[in-house]
């Protein structure tokens, strides 16, 4: 039976928030000058690792009150490095990630208590806000899982084995998922103890499990970093942000 988001989790608070930013991969879809592959996610972005503006979003969300980082064997130590330099005060644990992405989820989860919601967070993207965060746990208090969307721009098509076109699926039909994911922690908990494989992402767990997963609407500045042009993207993104705030901040005073 599907956990009741009416009902209040024992031995949890059901207004917190704990988030899991998985950061462990091996960035091998990024290259470098020297066209070898680089961990995107400690790659210079406005003067801070790409990895520091990601948790800085969910520090300065009040509904979060737990972060876990979950980093590969090979960029553990920069990762502690980085959390001793930022003193984030959420911060609870740094984790070993697993050879899949579901096995690193899985890990932070297990480090993750007494909070009645989980979050599941990329740390290739740079460019979340605590007001999207805000919207997705809103969104999860109503059914028990919530995921952001934003529609596809281009069209798709179903190819064949030989490359051939076999169907041009509606595109209003068709939306791009991103993160944060946003779930009843005894939800998220009982689709990993399922054991499913080849989960892409944590709400194909979800809903393999036959419960409803809700969309809400996501934004096209929380893009996620894979390529060279993903990070001029993100440091367009956050720049203007940054210079917004401060015009802000000079009209106040």
């Amino acid at each position: 039976m599907a956990p009741d988001p009416a009902v209040p989790l024992a031995g949890t608070d059901d207004a917190l928030a704990g988030v899991v930013i998985v950061a462990a991969g091996s960035g091998r879809r990024m290259a470098g000058d020297d066209g070898l592959p680089v961990d995107k996610v400690f790659l210079p972005l406005l003067g801070k690792p790409l990895l520091a503006h990601t948790v800085a979003a969910f520090e300065e969300c009040p509904a979060v009150s737990d972060i876990v980082l979950v980093l590969g064997e090979h960029n553990m130590e920069k990762g502690r490095d980085l959390a001793a330099r930022e003193a984030w005060s959420k911060l609870t644990h740094i984790c070993l990630g697993g050879e899949r992405r579901q096995d690193s989820v899985k890990a932070g989860l297990d480090r993750l208590s007494g909070c009645g919601w989980v979050m599941v967070h990329d740390g290739a993207r740079p460019c979340v806000t605590p007001e999207l965060v805000e919207a997705g746990l809103a969104c999860a208090r109503e059914t028990g899982a919530a995921v952001p969307v934003v529609p596809l721009s281009d069209t798709v098509k179903r190819l064949d084995g030989d490359g051939s076109i076999v169907e041009t699926p509606p595109r209003s039909e068709l939306w791009a998922v991103q993160t944060p994911q946003v779930f009843r922690a005894d939800l998220l908990r009982s689709a990993y103890a399922a054991g499913l494989d080849n989960a892409t992402d944590d709400a194909s767990l979800v809903e393999r499990m036959g419960y409803r997963v809700s969309a809400f609407a996501g934004s096209p500045e929380n893009l996620k970093v894979t390529t060279q042009i993903d990070m001029l993207i993100a440091e367009a993104i956050l720049s203007g942000r940054a210079a917004a705030s401060a015009h802000a901040a000079r009209s106040r005073a």
